[in-house]
């Protein structure tokens, strides 16, 4: 029976399932009234159609608190480090550092959501849902969700490359959006597999990766995080770091949090300072 039961979700897929959620718990949660609740959803399976389009389109990673503490600790990881900005070397520790302690801020925000793994479930199996329409509007709510989530991690790696001096490498023809999908997915994937192996979640190395002036506690989703970003990037020749740029940049590191907060683009600061 477990070969036949196997053999039947490899043919079809494991599926969603809302069975642990009660339409009669939400009804009384909510505080409406179950005649409102009837006309508006007149069968419960209505109702989680609408409850799993709503996860979808919701935009779970980007409403994560934790991702905007990222911008915070990385300007608290700037104004004290301001002096490493006068030379290639200490600029190049600088985004070192930033990775470093970013890549793993992220990791532990995603580990540690559910809301992140409802994310990941919806994503691994909206494909078994029988409905063909609903299964057509989760795909569309999925990816809209994806690019918009993917267009703000793009937004601050290159808001953070244009303010330390970064360029895209040219004979890789790559783009941000592409250093931000690879990251994503590197990061999703490691979460995936840290739930059954936490050793994952755990594992530190001391190390000086990429030249690091320094030797520091490296996790796993860093060093695979430095290692897209230098793959992509390189010390852009064209800018000279002059006494008016160093000051304009420190200005912009350090308000980085609140330049997110006024909902300014990300691209915004960067290129003040290119201009």
């Amino acid at each position: 029976m477990l070969r036949t039961a196997t053999a039947l979700i490899d043919a079809s897929g494991l599926t969603v399932s809302l069975d642990h959620i009660s339409f009669e718990e939400v009804i009384q949660q909510a505080g409406v009234s179950r005649s409102a609740a009837y006309r508006r959803w007149p069968y419960k399976d209505l109702f989680f159609s609408d409850l799993l389009k709503e996860l979808a389109r919701a935009a779970r990673p980007a409403a994560v608190s934790g991702f905007e503490a990222a911008a915070v600790s990385i300007r608290e990881i700037a104004m004290a480090h301001l002096d490493w900005l006068e030379t290639p070397d200490g600029r190049h520790d600088l985004v070192l550092e930033m990775i470093r302690r970013a890549a793993l801020n992220d990791f532990e925000t995603m580990f540690g959501s559910t809301e992140w793994r409802t994310y990941l479930a919806l994503h691994a199996t909206f494909l078994s849902v029988a409905d063909e329409e609903l299964r057509n509007d989760l795909q569309a709510a999925l990816a809209t969700s994806e690019r918009g989530f993917i267009s703000r991690i793009a937004d601050s790696w290159e808001q953070l490359a244009g303010l330390l001096g970064y360029r895209l490498r040219p004979e890789v023809q790559g783009s941000f959006e592409m250093i931000a999908s690879l990251a994503s997915a590197t990061l999703r994937g490691l979460v995936i597999m840290a739930l059954s192996t936490p050793e994952i979640a755990s594992r530190r190395i001391q190390a000086r990766p990429f030249g690091a002036a320094q030797t520091a506690e490296w996790s796993q989703v860093a060093l695979t995080a430095a290692s897209i970003a230098f793959a992509f990037l390189e010390p852009d020749p064209t800018i000279e770091w002059e006494d008016g740029r160093l000051a304009e940049v420190r200005r912009a590191l350090g308000s980085l949090g609140a330049v997110r907060a006024e909902n300014v683009s990300a691209r915004s600061v960067s290129e003040a300072v290119r201009s």
